[in-house]
């Protein structure tokens, strides 16, 4: 018995080690296998682009992504992609993939409906509600001029459009001047009246996007307002004088002292009287 228990423990010990020998194995093959990756060549942006931009030499640039990350529908020339329309906002670095492209799918041109017109705008972190304004909010648009008619007019702001759905709405940088600037692109669903003012005011002033409340969909009668209006002083209004009735005191009349009792004495009599008062006489008026 004690020669099988033996036996036993020596086939268990061979068994245990081939296993770890086996998962040994597999694990060194799988790591020379990962050490062994090759690089693969991706076309990336080159800045940050926004929708329905041509695809320029200078927007693209190839970048060496592990050949395991490389996503489906990327491109390893550049060139194959001149020419090509945008349909999405990239950002700089990202993979330009086949499904971000115009010649692929339908584009943003899908989501515009009947007699509708999709507008783009350019407004600044600021005026753009600094960024949270997404695709499928609710937007009013606010134009806002230093001053109009030949610079003789005061400056005013005005809301000329309400209730605009936005279509799509992205960061990009740009260079003004000397300085390296980031502005929002917006589109917005608007109907052709409405592409022809922004298409207006976007070249005669600032525009600026008020965020709305999605469940409100409530067109007001907004007025414009101007730059002296809004540092106008209000004219305070002078209370009313307050009439102050004074009422004479009349003061109470008092009785006169009651006289003191007299002491009578008749014979041998006392008695004891109080002497009448004369009767007050009534004035002459």
């Amino acid at each position: 018995m004690r020669k099988i228990g033996i036996f036993v423990v020596i086939i268990l010990a061979i068994a245990f080690a081939g296993v770890a020998g086996g998962l040994t194995y597999i694990y060194l093959k799988a790591e020379s296998e990962q050490r062994g990756l090759g690089l693969q060549p991706v076309v990336v942006a080159g800045r940050d682009l926004t929708f329905g931009e041509n695809l320029k030499p200078d927007d693209m640039k190839v970048v060496m992504f592990p050949s395991g990350s490389v996503a489906k529908g990327s491109y390893a020339v550049a060139d194959s992609l001149l020419g090509q329309v945008t349909k999405v906002f990239l950002m700089e670095n990202e993979p330009i993939l086949d499904s971000k492209l115009s010649s692929k799918g339908g584009g943003l041109s899908l989501l515009i409906s009947t007699n509708k017109r999709a507008s783009s705008i350019q407004v600044d972190k600021v005026s753009g509600v600094s960024g949270f304004i997404l695709p499928g909010d609710r937007v009013d648009v606010i134009l806002t001029i230093s001053s109009y008619g030949g610079g003789s007019q005061d400056a005013i702001a005005k809301t000329i459009l309400q209730n605009v759905e936005v279509l799509a709405a992205g960061e990009k940088t740009e260079q003004k001047g000397n300085k390296v600037i980031t502005v929002q692109a917006v589109t917005l669903l608007v109907d052709p009246e409405g592409a022809q003012a922004l298409a207006l005011a976007s070249s005669e002033g600032k525009l600026h996007l008020a965020l709305r409340n999605p469940t409100d969909e409530e067109t007001l009668a907004v007025d414009p307002v101007t730059k002296t209006g809004i540092l106008k002083e209000k004219r305070e209004q002078k209370p009313e004088p307050k009439v102050v009735v004074k009422i004479k005191e009349v003061p109470a009349t008092k009785e006169p002292p009651k006289p003191d009792s007299v002491i009578m004495i008749k014979g041998t009599d006392k008695t004891k009287e109080t002497p009448a008062m004369p009767e007050k006489k009534e004035e002459k008026k």
